[in-house]
């Protein structure tokens, strides 16, 4: 008799066992597939600074500015100038002298 208590108490903690780890792997599932929604795409950093440089008197200076910024922040403002609210991360950028590095 005291081992058929024995086994069913084994019996009761594996399965217990086995729930949590069914539950614990629904939850890695989620969170993966929750990963893939959240996911933004790559922004073309050429097509946007070849546009936002376009009008540039130093044109291999700007794209190369906005190049560095684009890849950084995954974004160029549109337009050849302005539009700060569109990109903030890309204009709080600044130089070691405390002048703003994107263009």
């Amino acid at each position: 008799m005291a081992i058929s208590k024995r086994i069913l108490v084994a019996m009761v903690f594996f399965s217990l066992l086995v729930v949590h780890l069914v539950e614990a792997d629904n939850q890695v599932v989620v969170n993966k597939d929750a990963t893939k929604s959240s996911y933004t795409p790559k922004l073309d950093c050429g097509a946007a600074c070849e546009a936002r440089c376009r009008l540039a008197s130093r044109q291999k200076i700007c794209k190369r500015a906005c190049g560095t910024c684009c890849a950084r922040c995954n974004c160029a403002p549109p337009g050849t100038s302005g539009n700060q609210e569109l990109c903030p991360c890309y204009f709080a950028m600044t130089t070691h002298g405390g002048k703003r590095k994107c263009p």
